[in-house]
């Protein structure tokens, strides 16, 4: 039997953690980028296919993790409500796609004979 050696590929998804638990990953960044392009968290669940209470609650915890607030919302009325990012949510947003670039330069680079 004639042994080739074998690439080893590294793959993975990036996620952030706080001390307190999950704080930012792929799904919540969208909710947060969807949130910035709608200026509304029904409009951004709806986008994404989840219910405004799951988009709620992600946003609630992230908020907890970090905290303070990643997005402040207005309850509607004759006028409507709506959701802004604040500049905290952008950080957030930034930090993340730096984190995401570093790691994905890592899984491109990094490569092991077997």
């Amino acid at each position: 039997m004639t042994t080739e050696s074998k690439k080893l590929t590294p793959n993975g998804r990036i996620w952030i953690d706080t001390d307190e638990g999950p704080f930012l990953g792929y799904g919540r960044i969208e909710i947060l980028e969807k949130i910035r392009e709608t200026g509304s968290l029904r409009k951004a669940s709806i986008e994404m296919k989840m219910s405004y209470q799951q988009a709620w609650n992600l946003i609630k915890q992230m908020n907890e993790r970090i905290g303070e607030p990643l997005v402040l919302l207005s309850r509607g009325g004759s006028g409507g409500g709506s959701t802004l990012l604040t500049d905290k949510g952008e950080k957030a947003i930034n930090a993340f796609h730096q984190f995401n670039e570093a790691f994905q330069l890592f899984l491109t680079e990094t490569k092991i004979e077997f």
